[in-house]
């Protein structure tokens, strides 16, 4: 079942939500965001409506109110039965009220409830809202506001009281009867370089000389096809910060407000290290439900998400090293394997893996991710090779927590690592099983290449562990530092690392400093990062410190509506209600005591409909999001795993002398898997071992004959892959070297493999290869 499905709204009915109009602050690497839904009713009858949105994940929810006919109520925040008692409560007495809250089942998925609501009468809803600002790798300070709700697939269990179980009506995107805006002003004490979108945005509009201020508006006309997405360059962003912000004694004596608390930003810097062994058993765990056949954007050229999807996984399986395990699982409603269990990593494992690959199709139905997760986590763990899990998925799922608790009772036996396909990916999911598990979580949207960040993640993976991370505080006598972060498990390097604290005590004088230490330790080496700050708080009308604090622990804490142990529920809802932070617990209530008399009438329902996107319209019950194709996969199902068995191509010796190796690959298969992209075909062809056969597929795609491969060859006798690696080797530095990022293992398994077999030999090869391909490569480039 698919949820919401919904029938189109008839043009004669009039949707009473009019607008929504965001107002974007970002200082630092910290966004404040103010979101205003505009309702009138038209009609003669009282409405009732419902609107339900996404939200990230990482948004801390902290004010909502209404102002009605221009009287302002002010909502508060109670614990989520007792809301939804008042609400219902007033509703049934005729009375305005308005509710908020998060899904039960999904921390990013959020409805708004107005109750109430007079013929004539015009209410503005605001909610407003903190969030840090992920970090991406070339340095951007990323922000999403989430426009896209896809429909989320329902398993088979059951899932009560959802806010998807409202079933909004949809409606093509011209249709919809409601506008957006957004307003952004940007600010940084390091200056802002420059500003980008996804979206038509005005022109960068410098607010002072030093472009330490700007601001920028979203075109008219967003038709929430996409979600929105800025990306924020500061001149310089990798500085260690500590912020302090004031408390609030007086009116919070005993709470969490009360006192000042502090926000630590480290940028680790953690040393190039090598593993004297690598392994490892890398399970990729891929999305193959009927949406996964959709584009992962609406731009033009735009790759479907499965095609992307399967040069990824020729990527990953061409960068793993020789001697880890690996499997692959495809997923819908139901699953399968490429192997029964996690084989080791071989040439022939490899190439049958390939072989699957090219099979794969997005046809196995719905989005059911925690079977196949829960049949990994059973497999026996294999000695010396820790489990490094990858889960692509375009997170179309109902109930997120569920599957984040799978992950996290296992997370001392793995670490996942997670990709966000498309627009509409949940954030809720795809952050927080990278988060319980050390991973770290990545979204593929608009012209991204899923490729390149899948390839980042494998990086980490493959880094040494750092171990034995602490947070330290050197403070003056009387104060003390109390952690609210969760504790920190896994370091990676180029990755941002922030921690939160309350500071008890006495607050020293003006002048007063303090020093927070971050230790770890490499390889047995033991390192630290410090820094140094005022402990000076600063005024914050917005708390904001405080709220991100807060939202940091009930991150860690609140595991959904059903699932948080009663144990943490009671601090959940304490710190929930202290700092006015929503929660899977809690809900804002607001009730119009301003009207004397109950609101007249029958009250009628109204649901705020949401947009079609990719192919919404013509969903099935077993599949959704895009029409389906008709090929069926040779993978193994369920239902005959008990018989499963595995055929492996055997691997031809390498031969001495310069002869042309027999391809096990064969001869059409790299161009009819892998179309006309020449480094995604000269990928195919490399060799577990990082080698490459001199065959008439490389000499295809280097333009040449074999022939002229074989007479160029500088050394007399020497092996034909040897040469056949160098050129290689050249050929990705000449002509691919701006997609350096996803061939960067798999390229330096190749370099070690030459200077293993053709060490003596090499530097006459590469200054061959050299002048043959008429390259420009600098030679150093084959050094390790």
């Amino acid at each position: 079942m698919v949820l919401p499905g919904g029938l189109l709204t008839r043009k004669e009915e009039p949707v009473p939500l009019k607008s929504i109009c965001v107002i974007l602050s970002i200082r630092e690497f910290v966004a404040g965001v103010s979101a205003t839904l505009n309702y009138e009713n038209e009609e003669d009858v009282p409405l009732e409506t419902f609107f339900v949105f996404p939200m990230d994940d990482d948004s801390a929810v902290y004010s909502f109110e209404a102002v009605v006919d221009g009287k302002k109520i002010k909502a508060e925040l109670q614990e989520k039965r007792k809301a939804h008692s008042i609400y219902e409560s007033a509703i049934s007495n005729r009375r305005q009220a308005f509710l908020l809250e998060e899904d039960k089942y999904s921390r990013d998925v959020f409805c708004c409830n107005v109750g109430n609501l007079n013929p004539g009468s015009k209410v503005a809803l605001t909610l407003k809202s903190v969030q840090e600002l992920p970090l991406e790798a070339d340095g951007a300070l990323r922000y999403v506001l989430p426009a896209v709700l896809n429909p989320r697939y329902r398993g088979s269990g059951s899932f009560e009281d959802s806010c998807l179980d409202m079933k909004p009506p949809v409606v093509p995107l011209e249709d919809l009867p409601y506008t957006f805006s957004m307003l952004a002003t940007i600010s940084s004490q390091h200056g802002i370089e420059r500003i980008q979108s996804n979206c038509p945005f005005s022109p960068t509009e410098y607010l002072g000389e030093d472009k330490t201020s700007a601001q920028v508006s979203l075109a008219d006309g967003h038709k929430f096809d996409r979600d929105v997405e800025l990306l924020i360059y500061y001149s310089e962003v990798h500085t260690p910060t500590v912020a302090v912000e004031m408390g609030q004694p007086k009116d919070n004596p005993d709470g969490f407000m009360k006192d000042p608390s502090a926000m630590v930003c480290f940028y680790p810097n953690i040393p190039e290290a090598q593993s004297p062994v690598i392994c490892g058993e890398f399970v990729f765990l891929m999305d193959r439900s009927g949406s996964m056949q959709c584009p992962i954007s609406k731009q033009d050229k735009s790759q479907l998400r499965i095609e992307a999807a399967k040069e990824t996984l020729l990527l990953l399986l061409k960068s793993l090293p020789i001697g880890c395990y690996f499997n692959v699982y495809g997923f819908g409603s139901s699953y399968e394997a490429f192997f029964p269990n996690s084989v080791q990593y071989t040439q022939q494992t490899m190439e049958e893996a390939l072989r699957r690959v090219k099979l794969m199709q997005a046809d196995l139905g719905g989005t059911e991710i925690l079977t196949p997760l829960q049949i990994i986590y059973r497999e026996p763990s294999i000695a010396g090779h820790p489990l490094q899990l990858f889960v692509f998925t375009d997170g179309e799922v109902t109930d997120t927590f569920n599957i984040i608790n799978e992950v996290k009772r296992n997370r001392l036996r793995h670490r996942c690592f997670s990709f966000g396909i498309g627009e509409g990916a949940s954030t809720s999911l795809i952050k927080g099983i990278a988060r319980v598990a050390g991973g770290t979580s990545e979204f593929i949207t608009g012209k991204d290449r899923m490729q390149s960040k899948a390839l980042r993640a494998l990086k980490r993976a493959l880094q040494p562990a750092v171990e034995d991370i602490s947070v330290s505080w050197d403070l003056p006598r009387g104060l003390s530092a109390k952690m609210l972060s969760p504790e920190q498990t896994v370091l990676y390097k180029g990755q941002r690392l922030i921690v939160y604290a309350l500071l008890s005590g006495t607050m020293p004088p003006a002048e007063a400093t303090g020093e927070v230490k971050l230790k770890y330790t490499l390889q047995g080496k033991s390192l630290e990062n410090r820094v140094t700050f005022s402990l000076q708080p600063k005024p914050d009308d917005n708390f904001t410190i405080h709220r991100l604090a807060a939202k940091s622990f009930l991150r860690a804490k609140d595991m959904g509506f059903r699932d948080t142990p009663a144990k943490d529920k009671k601090d959940v809802l304490k710190i929930s209600i202290d700092c006015g932070v929503i929660s899977s617990q809690t809900a804002f209530i607001a009730v119009n005591k301003n009207v004397n008399k109950p609101v007249q009438g029958p009250l009628t329902c109204r649901d705020v409909p949401r947009p079609i996107l990719l192919g919404a319209a013509s969903m099935m019950p077993q599949y959704h999001g895009c029409a389906l194709p008709n090929a069926k996969s040779s993978y193994f199902s369920p239902a005959s795993q008990s018989t499963r068995t595995s055929h492996y191509v055997g691997m031809p010796d390498q031969q001495d002398g310069c002869k042309p190796c027999k391809p096990m690959v064969s001869k059409d298969l790299c161009a009819l898997v892998f179309g006309d992209n020449h480094l995604v075909q000269l990928i195919s062809l490399q060799n577990a071992d990082g080698s490459w056969y001199l065959d008439e597929n490389l000499a295809g795609i280097l333009g040449k004959s074999l022939e002229d491969l074989l007479a160029a060859v500088p050394v007399k006798d020497a092996n034909s892959s040897s040469w056949a690696t160098v050129l290689a080797v050249v050929w990705l530095h000449s002509n691919a070297k701006q997609m350096k990022g996803e061939w960067e293992l798999l390229e330096k398994k190749a370099r070690t493999w030459i200077h293993i077999h053709a060490a003596s030999i090499m530097q006459e090869l590469v200054k061959a290869a050299i002048v043959f391909t008429k390259s420009s490569v600098d030679p150093s480039i084959f050094a390790l």
